[in-house]
């Protein structure tokens, strides 16, 4: 008896069609969205063109509509217009893709006035039109003929991109419009260049849309010298800038044209700049050159230099690979003590956390006179665990680092973890034989009780063991109502906290 009336497909089947029709329909009275749902499954029985139809007829009710939209409004929407999405790429696409794709740029033309009626700050209806957007690239594959009008879509889609709903567009549909379709739409962006006035132009909104179709257009044609064309006719002063020199090099050395690629990077060398952003980019596109030139000293000479002076684990393990046999352990540790002798303490240690590099990260942790940050919990808690085991001391300086942070700002959401961290620097302290310029951990726990003994929310979650009371067991509760820092005890979790909480 159990068995048949447990909900599954064939236990539903046995009710017969009857049954089941007059239920759903009792289950959809007033729920809008489940008659839609039924509405498209019944034109399913009656072909694509049906279907086309009732998308058609949702698409221009949305359109239609005007009110403001809360996330939980938007989010049932979005699930309406996925279900539409999913008919255009279906059955629509399968039988007629011509009209898919009329529909998928219906569907397109919806992102403007729905980004208006709603606040999408994370994103979620600009990533559900970028997705429709790659589905209208693969239909359009399937739609043969003149590609030009097509191309007027994108160009208008380009010049009415207002919320990045249209950024993917044309890399999108660069396949589909082919060589044709994109020289007639490269023809109406430079008709639109033309008039824009020469003041700032590349500043201009115009100037700047122009500017990204035009090397959208280059890559889909392969032409990297219509890309680099684009900045040394119109705003050659880009090419200085490290990130931009870096994409246009990325081009041209796969063309053949690594020289050229070189110059033009040596001309927006980030280290004669001061330009730091870009550093990354522009060091891989150098390699990729000397690389294709045949001048690997110097591209490792490349890698060994940006290892050290931006610590890039990855430049310096590139670096290794390629050195002859037995000659990589001396040259990795040569290059860990300059690791350890960087200027940057946080961004030293967090790459000898990730190597992993142990006794060097301890020596470092306890070497230092600044006092850690122990507010830099995503480096400190994974840095503590490293250390436990072979550098008891230098692990407990980080975790009482963390400890000292969360009672003296007073942050309750942290008592849980500050508690868990003081209890394993209690346990950590059996097996410390010297302390040198640290408290021992009787000290350092009855320093805590002294500086912050009325934090109750936080001495309720640390065992009497790991830190004995220093004041009389009977002191007033009335302190604790009248400290503005404490808080009542959070509930405890071992769970990570998220930045956002902290």
């Amino acid at each position: 008896m159990a068995g048949q009336s447990s909900l599954n497909a064939k236990n539903l089947e046995a009710l017969g069609t009857a049954k089941l029709a007059e239920l759903l329909l009792t289950l959809s009275k007033g729920d809008a969205s489940a008659r839609r749902m039924l509405r498209l499954a019944l034109a399913e029985q009656k072909g694509p063109a049906e279907i086309a139809r009732e998308v058609r007829k949702r698409l221009a009710t949305i359109e239609r509509s005007g009110s403001f939209l809360d996330d939980h409004q938007r989010d049932r929407l979005l699930k309406d217009l996925e279900r539409q999405r999913q008919a255009i790429s279906g059955p629509i696409a399968e039988h007629n893709p011509a009209v898919a794709v009329e529909l998928f740029w219906e569907l397109l033309g919806l992102a403007e006035g729905l980004m208006e009626r709603c606040d999408d700050s994370d994103a979620v209806l600009r990533d559900f039109f970028h997705q429709s957007s790659a589905a209208l690239g693969a239909v359009a594959l399937k739609v043969s003929g003149d590609p030009r009008p097509l191309a007027d879509q994108v160009y208008a889609a380009i010049v009415s991109n207002s919320y990045g709903q249209f950024d993917p567009i044309l890399r999108d549909l660069g396949t589909a419009l082919g060589s044709e379709g994109l020289a007639h739409l490269r023809q109406r962006l430079e008709t639109l260049r033309a008039r824009v006035t020469n003041n700032d132009q590349a500043k201009t909104h115009r100037g700047w849309i122009v500017r990204i179709a035009m090397l959208d257009i280059a890559d889909a044609l392969g032409d990297a010298d219509a890309y680099l064309a684009e900045y040394r006719d119109h705003d050659p002063e880009a090419l200085t800038v490290p990130a931009i020199a870096a994409r246009v090099a990325e081009r041209l050395t796969p063309a053949g044209r690594a020289e050229e690629a070189l110059a033009l990077l040596e001309e927006a060398d980030p280290r004669l700049s001061e330009r730091r952003a870009g550093a990354e980019e522009w060091c891989d596109a150098r390699l990729a050159a000397l690389e294709a030139l045949g001048r690997r000293d110097e591209a490792q000479g490349q890698r060994w230099e940006y290892a050290l002076m931006e610590l890039s684990r990855r430049h310096l393990r590139d670096y290794l690979k390629r050195l002859p046999a037995f000659e990589d352990a001396d040259a990795e540790e040569r290059a860990l003590d300059l690791v350890a002798e960087h200027d940057d303490l946080q961004e030293a240690l967090w790459f000898l956390l990730h190597w992993p590099e142990p006794r060097r990260a301890a020596r470092l942790v306890l070497a230092t006179p600044k006092p850690l940050n122990g507010d830099c919990y995503v480096l400190l808690a994974p840095l503590a665990e490293l250390l436990e085991k072979d550098h008891p001391l230098a692990a407990t300086r980080c975790l009482r680092a963390m400890v000292d942070f969360s009672l003296r700002v007073g942050r309750s959401k942290r008592y849980p973890h500050a508690a868990r961290h003081l209890h394993t620097c209690h346990l950590l302290a059996q097996r410390i034989e010297s302390w040198g310029e640290l408290a021992d951990h009787r000290s350092y726990g009855a320093q805590l009780r002294r500086d912050h003994g009325r934090k109750y929310g936080f001495w309720s979650l640390v065992p009497k063991e790991v830190a004995p009371e220093s004041e009389p067991a009977g002191q007033s509760r009335k302190a604790q109502r009248d400290d503005p820092t404490e808080a009542a005890s959070p509930a405890a979790s071992d769970g990570p906290l998220q930045p956002g909480l902290w």
